[in-house]
């Protein structure tokens, strides 16, 4: 099953002539640049000051791969992710403000977001069998890398929605996962949803 998107040349050129952060920038959750600071308080409306979002249905983005939330934002840019809310925002950003948006958010720690399981979903989840296909590409421990999210700890309410999306065929852009969940129940994805944002 594929898991890897094209890259645009300028994204990799573009993250290489960026450089690390400074050490230690992620865990003292250092201010953001001035040119981008606007952008990210404007984020920081549904995503979170603290990096917990406070609308439903919205993911967790500080402490996400920079690379996928590159991509992300390209997506949502070009119209081959829809939505009314980033649609709009992602239009009007240059290249250089979604590198520095993605390296920004990517540098911030993940928040203390854990939703635990019960017992239930993590047997149903064991169960259905995907879970090698699933770490394949999200990694062991569902932490992700690179081009490919961390799911993790992500917040519950996006879990569900995400993956009811890509069952009912929303999301053209990952049609590798449409194929992987097209076969589960909706009680199928509320327990991987619980079993996800419990991890």
């Amino acid at each position: 099953m594929p898991c890897s998107n094209a890259l645009a040349p300028f994204v990799i050129a573009a993250l290489v002539a960026l450089g690390p952060l400074p050490a230690g920038a992620q865990n003292n959750a250092a201010p953001p640049p001035p040119e981008i600071a606007d952008k990210v308080q404007l984020c920081a409306t549904c995503h979170g000051a603290d990096g917990l979002p406070v609308v439903q249905n919205v993911p967790i983005i500080a402490g996400q791969h920079k690379i996928n939330l590159l991509i992300v934002l390209q997506e949502f840019s070009k119209g081959k992710r829809t939505s009314n809310v980033m649609g709009p925002i992602a239009k009007n950003l240059s290249n250089h403000d979604m590198v520095a948006l993605a390296v920004y958010f990517s540098a911030l720690p993940w928040p203390a977001y854990r939703d635990p399981a019960d017992a239930a979903s993590i047997t149903r989840v064991q169960a259905l069998d995907v879970l090698k296909t699933c770490t394949s590409c999200h990694q062991e421990g569902f932490v992700g890398r690179a081009n490919t999210p961390r799911v993790a700890n992500q917040k519950l309410d996006y879990l569900i929605k995400t993956l009811s999306d890509f069952h009912d065929n929303k999301r053209p852009d990952k049609a590798s996962m449409t194929t992987l969940v097209r076969n589960l129940s909706a009680d199928d994805i509320a327990a991987m949803a619980h079993y996800l944002a419990g991890l």
